[in-house]
Order: structure tokens, then sequence, then C-alpha cells
């Protein structure tokens, strides 16, 4: 009996042993399985921000390399937008909402789509968006994994990192974005060394910059040359322009919840002035007089519409994208009749005083986080961490228009020697418009334009700065308690973009500058 006893107990521990031996081999196996190199996964991106149902052009920006190197992830994308918004409209065919329709709100949207059944494992977005989504723990920190991955933080532009940062929750990084335009003050030598004045430097004030104005300009009437503008575009409002000198100080309409109108104050007064003064001073070049027929000559010489390379400013604003622009134009210059090259070079946007850190506005592109309800979280990271990396920056800095977050392949172009830092030294100004609050109260836009005909009877000298100030601050309270009780206003439709902005987002970016040259 006990020797049967004993037979028993060894076969028992026989085949426990083979289990646990086996247990281990299954367990790699079923590893194997799942990560098999060869097994086709899907990685869902939802395309939200400015790419709407336009997936062939999010393809070409930022798939088609990792489509290429990846095989086996299969990219789903998900446009989020809108039927009844076509050409920057609200409503069925552009006629407006109907009696008691809400209008289509993207980030709304966009969580239903996280928290569903198949949700996205990537989300692209809006800076704004961002501070939302991080605010309700949508998004998956990426400083972790980053330094997993021995992701060395200091190889990105540093404006770029801080202000993902800083739309975050302002310590941890919870998206990265592959590329960004900013601004910089652009300046022709030429014009500074026949005035015999020193041209700017970085890190100038705006003071700095008008007093430079002042001793370059020259000429009368429409033979005048003009010191600075803020954009190279000539024929726009001044109203809008000074967006750029105010955009530092971080002023704004209203408050945050778009309730209290907040202008009637002593900062708005100052820069309304100041506006006021220069154009006074004739310091900026004048619109256009549409009322009068354009003459042939006037309309032969080359680059009309263009402050800068027409000859008719020393310095203006731009985008890094108009770089390429001027680049184009000097190489043309041959073949196009009554054009010099122009000798330029580029400084950072001038300051405040109180605000010396900061420049100009800048656009980042392609803003990627991971959803912290994705189902397939590797390979979300495996994508964002590909075209943020070294390979992707130094292909696509060779052929994009804008410039890659990681610095080191910021290069001048054509082999030029100009000032790339100037584009990236300064933080970003910040974004004083919530696209959250737009979304609430889609006829926001109204209150911008009560402040638009103040500004003109401010500057027609019918009204004092304060007195114009105090009218839009009360008849902008006024409209903002009557969008508060009726937020779509009746069907009313929110302000259109004009259709050359619309047409010019759906291009891409070579069609973009080839256009420009053309118009040229």
């Amino acid at each position: 009996m006990t020797n049967m006893k004993s037979s028993i107990l060894r076969k028992m521990m026989t085949i426990s042993l083979i289990l646990c031996l086996m247990v281990p081999v299954l367990a790699a196996c079923m590893k194997k399985n799942e990560e098999d190199p060869d097994k086709v996964r899907v990685l869902r991106i939802a395309t939200n921000a400015d790419y709407g149902m336009d997936t062939e052009y999010f393809r070409s920006q930022f798939t088609e390399i990792f489509e290429y190197a990846n095989p086996n992830i299969e990219i789903e994308l998900i446009p989020i937008y809108d039927e009844r918004q076509q050409g920057g409209f609200y409503g069925k065919e552009g006629d407006g909402l109907a009696e008691g329709e809400e209008p289509f709100d993207p980030m709304k949207m966009l969580k239903e789509l996280m928290d569903s059944a198949t949700p996205p494992d990537i989300v692209v977005m809006q800076i704004d968006d961002l501070t939302e989504l991080v605010a309700e723990n949508r998004l998956t920190p990426l400083d972790t994994l980053m330094a997993d991955d021995k992701i060395n933080i200091e190889d990105f532009v540093p404006s770029v990192i801080e202000g993902l940062k800083k739309a975050g929750d302002g310590g941890k990084l919870y998206a990265l974005a592959p590329m960004f335009t900013a601004q910089a003050l652009i300046y022709n030598k030429a014009m500074f060394a026949e005035a015999n004045v020193t041209p700017p430097t970085d890190r100038m004030t705006w003071d700095d910059i008008f007093n430079l104005a002042r001793q370059v300009q020259s000429g009368e009437g429409e033979d005048k040359k003009y010191g600075f503008s803020f954009t190279n575009y000539s024929g726009n409002d001044l109203f809008y322009d000074m967006t750029s000198y105010m955009a530092a100080l971080d002023l704004r309409m209203f408050d945050d919840a778009g309730e209290k109108m907040t202008v009637a104050t002593p900062e708005w007064e100052k820069v309304w002035t100041t506006m006021i003064g220069i154009s006074k001073e004739k310091l900026l070049p004048e619109p256009p007089d549409y009322s009068k027929p354009m003459s042939e000559e006037d309309m032969n010489k080359p680059y009309q519409g263009d402050n800068f390379l027409s000859g008719k400013v020393a310095m203006t604003l731009i985008d890094y994208g108009w770089v390429n622009q001027i680049i184009l134009a000097n190489k043309n210059a041959e073949n196009t009749e009554g054009y010099t090259p122009i000798e330029w070079d580029v400084v950072t946007v001038p300051y405040h005083e109180e605000a010396f850190e900061i420049g100009g506005t800048s656009y980042m592109n392609g803003i990627m986080g991971i959803n912290a309800k994705g189902q397939n979280p590797e390979d979300a990271w495996k994508f964002i961490s590909f075209i943020n990396g070294e390979e992707w920056a130094k292909i696509k800095s060779k052929s994009s228009y804008t410039l890659v977050s990681r610095k080191s392949y910021n290069k001048p172009k054509d082999g030029l020697d100009y000032n790339m830092a100037a584009f990236s030294t300064l933080v970003p100004a910040p974004n004083p418009y919530s696209n959250k609050l737009y979304r609430k109260y889609p006829r926001l836009y109204e209150v911008q334009s009560i402040g638009q005909q103040k500004f003109q009877e401010a500057l027609k000298g019918t009204k004092t700065v304060n007195a114009a100030l105090k009218e839009w601050e009360n008849e902008g309270n006024a409209m903002l308690q009557q969008f508060k009780e009726n937020p779509n206003g009746g069907g009313v439709n929110p302000e259109p973009r004009p259709i050359d902005i619309v047409e010019e987002e759906a291009m891409t970016e070579d069609e973009m500058m080839a256009e420009k040259v053309k118009e040229a």
C-alpha cells in the first residue's frame, strides 16, 4: 500500500514538474504571438484641429513615411468635421443654423470618440484643446516615455517645449509637435545703407524699431519709402495689424467666461494711443485708395501687393514660411521685369519692456498626444516618437515651409546665411482667444467688430481714445449679455473666414508657395 502511494506521489510530482516547465513555454509562445511583427495592428488617429476631412493632406504631412517604415501598422484616420461646414460657413448649404440647432462642437465630438468602444489612440489638436484635455486627465504624460527611450528634450526648440508645457499643466509634457512656424522681423539691408542707419538687431524694443523706422524712411507721396509695417501685405486694417503689437501683452477683449468686457483699461488706452500716434505720424504705409483706378504702370510693377518685396518698407514682420517667397523672388529676379534682388536678414520680433522674454505669435503644426483610454498605446508612442525624431526632422526640414521642432535641423535654405535663431529665441506670445469660448458663443466676433468701429472713430479724431474704449466696453457688455441669454443668436452665422484663407488651408505648402509666386 505504501509502495502504491509512493508511486502515485512520484507520478503527481512528475506531472507537476512537466506543467511547471510548460507554463513559461506557453507564456512565451503567447507573448510571441501577441508581439508577432508580421501581425497587422490598427493605429487610430483622430484629426481635430485644422485638418478636417482632408485626410490626404494629413497623410502626406505626417503618416506616409511612418506607414512605409511600419507596414504592419495600419493607420485609420478619424476626421472630425461637420458636414454643414463648407468653405468656413455653418449651417446646411451655408444658410445658417436652423432655429434651435446647435453649432458644431469639434471638442464635444472628439471627447465622445475618446470615450467610445473603439477610441482613437492618438489625438491631433490645437494648442488650447491641449489645455482642456489635460485638465480632464484625458492624455498620457510623455515625460517618462521620452526618458525610457533616451530622447533628450534639449534637442528640441525650447519655445516649442515650453509652449506645450504651459498649455498643459505647466510642468509635464502631454503632447509633442514636429513642426512650427513663428514670426521674425525682416529688414532690407540696402535701405539702411542708403540712409546711413545701423540695421536692427536681436532683442530690440518696439520703441527702438519705431525710432529706426523714422530714421530710414524717405521721400514723399507715392514715392515715399516707409521704415516699418506690421505686415508685408499692403491694404491691411491697422486695427487688426496691431494684434502683433499687442500679442505679448496678453490684452483680452473680455474675461475667460466671455461675460464681461475688459477693454476700458489704461493698458488698452496706451496701445490705442501709440497706434494712432504712429499712424498720424505717417510712420506706416497707408492702405491703397481703392476708389481710384490703378494706373497701367502700377499694375505692371512686380509684387505690388507686398510691402517688402516692392521695396516700399525697410522692415516688416513675417512668418517663417514667407522666407521661401523672398528666396524664390530673388532667384527669379532675372525673369521679373522691374524687380531688383533684395539683400535681407531677420532679427527677433520687437518686445515690450514689461514682457521682455515674449516675442511674436507662433503656430505649432501637428500637436499630438496619446489618448489615456486608447487601446494601442505602444504604437501610439511609436508613431509620435517617430515623427518627432531626428530622421523625420532631417527629411522634413529639406522640403517643408515650416520649421521643425528638432532645433539642429533648422538651417538656412539654399546655402544662404541668415539669422535662423530669430524665429525661435523668444517665447511665443499667448493666444488670447479660446476656441472653447467661441464654440460656446459663435457670434463673439461681433464684439471685435464693435472695437474696429470705435478704433476708426478714435483714429479719425471724432472721439477720444478713452471715450471710444468706454463705448466699446458698454456696448460689448450688452452684446455679451445677449449671447449669454441666446448663445446661437437665432440662426445667425458665425463670421465666415475670408475665402482666400480657407483655400490656402486646403492647399499643400508647395501649392501655396507656387500660387503666391504666380500671383506676384
